[in-house]
């Protein structure tokens, strides 16, 4: 992940910035799992033209959380997923029709 990024004045920190919306609410759901609130920050026309491409500044997606969880957003973030995960998630999709 990228560092750390204070907004002006906010009282948030951007601890990502990802490329698509799908990305960005995936680290988002990380966060609040761990009892992190996270808000995204996007230009609305990206999702108004469907516009994901990657590297143009419409698809860009900013992740944000207070001031005083950054830092541990930034461990929940960086930290490995559980060994075994793989198995786990195929299994659960071999179970599907």
């Amino acid at each position: 992940m990228p560092p750390q990024h204070r907004t002006q004045d906010s009282g948030l920190t951007i601890v990502a910035t990802v490329s698509g919306m799908l990305r960005a609410e995936i680290l988002k759901s990380k966060l609040e799992d761990a009892g992190i609130p996270a808000i995204l920050d996007y230009e609305s026309a990206g999702l108004l033209f469907g516009i994901t491409v990657g590297g143009l500044p419409l698809s860009e997606v900013r992740v944000l959380v207070a001031d005083q969880d950054a830092k541990e957003a930034t461990d929940v973030l960086n930290a490995l997923p559980p060994q075994g995960w793989e198995e786990e998630a195929t299994e659960s999709t071999a179970d599907q029709p």
